[in-house]
């Protein structure tokens, strides 16, 4: 079943989301007061409404409280997202997720009702440092400021080795959810099947036991 997504503030991120979202069959709404960047997205969304989220009586107008998900995106103009989340919490949004562009625009954004706030040139900055200085991680993901998601290629010392000889769970605090091998993604994982020298291990865990799976 198809999500419902309104999209305020069509910008890089927001029109990325929006067409993404829209080509994956989910039903998105885009805002702007942007005339051109309206017509520029309109044939790659749902709807698109030309209007200033600002203004209770357009969120009123286009009904926020009936998304799904309501995704802010006006982070070039601090005042106009801090003003749109608090209208679109008081208006009753299900489930807001807002961007910032900082620390402080995103404690900003929690403290007036987001339920999620995303940090895109962080995370992205995060992600690259973090595939630089480690040579065998190949993507990267932060769930928390305990637990990512990495997908790297397997440690030297544990090809020939099976998932219960190295007891990953145990010792490292990490689970191996997935191997790729030969261009296959496998999910349904043998423990008891040694793993191969060109495996890509997908992980999830703690940062501290997957840094110290990287540095074996």
């Amino acid at each position: 079943m198809s999500k419902t997504v309104a999209v305020l503030g069509v910008g890089k991120f927001g029109r990325n989301i929006a067409k993404t979202l829209y080509q994956e069959g989910q039903e998105v709404l885009v805002v702007d007061k942007d005339k051109n960047a309206i017509n520029e997205i309109a044939d790659f969304v749902t709807h698109a409404y030309i209007g200033d989220t600002t203004d209770e009586r357009v969120l009123n107008e286009i009904g926020i409280r009936d998304f799904d998900y309501v995704v802010i995106s006006l982070s070039s103009n601090i005042r106009d997202s801090a003003i749109t989340t608090v209208l679109c919490k008081e208006l009753g949004a299900k489930y807001i997720i807002a961007k910032a562009v900082d620390n402080i625009h995103a404690k900003l954004l929690e403290k007036t009702g987001a339920d999620m706030v995303v940090q895109p040139e962080k995370e992205a900055g995060i992600r690259l440092a973090k595939t630089l200085v480690a040579d065998n991680i190949i993507d990267f993901l932060e769930l928390s400021d305990e637990y990512s998601i990495h997908e790297t290629r397997i440690p030297s010392s544990w090809v020939g080795k099976t998932l219960i000889q190295l007891n990953v769970r145990q010792k490292y605090d990490v689970s191996v959810v997935g191997i790729r091998r030969n261009s296959q993604m496998m999910v349904n994982i043998d423990p008891n099947e040694p793993l191969l020298q060109d495996d890509i291990l997908i992980m999830i865990g703690s940062n501290e036991g997957l840094d110290t799976i990287h540095n074996l």
